[in-house]
């Protein structure tokens, strides 16, 4: 029989990882955490990071495992969960993974394209001008440099703006020219099980979660954190909000609706983006 990776995906607050831990536990099998930003060990209650209950349940890889201080990347998870996934087969004909980050469950499925090792330096150059110039700055100089990377990426995105500028200007050579969009052959099945739910229900579920993060004492995780805002890690909802509210631009209550506001914008986000993809099976929630 052939290995296969089974993932949980949908947006935020679906409820992937009730999902995702019972599968598992049906299969006797373990899970690898594909969320972004649930992998760094300083963030907890704004990335939802399952509790100890749950994760005595089922053995989690990739759970508050790295620093926010170490970066990692989309590329770096495709090599670790590959070698892992390597392990786990000898063990188990099912490996369960789940998380939202749509764009490390791509690099684990079709891999990432063979783009040149970030110049840290350069980026921040290109970091720095985003505080003091502003993103539009960065995005004038990309649709100059490199007009179908500009018309390809999101460029609300100020963070793939600089990686696009950053590849251009240190190699000499166009950011879209290092894409070759040709998956990478793996060598197990792949499912991909999608949970939606009505938008009414996961707005509601979105809004009474971050309620409960604050009751959780996000308010307290993020004044910890604000030595660590400038970030990339940091730079995610639940945290951004929080950091404007400490700076004066908005009280709490205007701070935590934003929270809410902007978390129901991510979950729009994701479900469009894995509307392109037909191997879904979606489900039902």
């Amino acid at each position: 029989m052939p290995k296969k990776l089974t993932i949980v995906l949908g947006p935020t607050a679906v409820g992937k990882t009730d999902y995702a831990v019972c599968l598992a536990e049906s299969l006797g099998t373990e899970i690898i955490n594909c969320d972004s930003r649930q992998i760094f060990r300083e963030l907890s209650i704004g990335v939802a990071r399952p509790d100890d209950e749950t994760l005595r349940r089922v053995k989690h890889h990739f759970i508050a495992c790295r620093s926010v201080q170490e970066p990692y990347t989309a590329g770096m998870f495709e090599l670790d969960a590959m070698a892992l996934l390597e392990e786990l087969f000898r063990k188990y004909d099912t490996v369960v993974m789940t998380g939202g980050s749509g764009f490390y469950i791509d690099a684990l499925c079709k891999g990432l394209d063979d783009f040149p090792p970030a110049d840290p330096q350069l980026r921040e150059e290109l970091t720095r001008r985003v505080r003091e110039e502003g993103v539009e700055s960065l995005r004038m100089d990309l649709r100059r440099l490199d007009p179908e990377s500009y018309a390809a990426i999101d460029i609300a995105n100020w963070q793939r703006v600089v990686r696009a500028l950053e590849v251009t200007i240190a190699t000499g050579r166009k950011f879209s020219d290092f894409k070759t969009s040709t998956a990478k052959k793996r060598p197990f099945e792949i499912e991909k099980i999608g949970l939606q739910r009505e938008r009414s229900e996961l707005y509601g579920r979105i809004d009474r979660r971050v309620d409960i993060m604050m009751k959780q004492g996000l308010l307290e995780e993020a004044e910890r954190l604000l030595p660590l805002r400038n970030l990339t890690a940091l730079n995610t909802v639940g945290y951004k909000e929080l950091f404007a509210h400490f700076d004066g631009d908005c009280t709490l209550d205007e701070a935590v609706e934003a929270i809410k506001r902007n978390t129901r914008h991510y979950a729009k986000r994701q479900m469009s983006y894995w509307g392109r993809d037909d191997s879904i099976v979606w489900k039902k929630m």
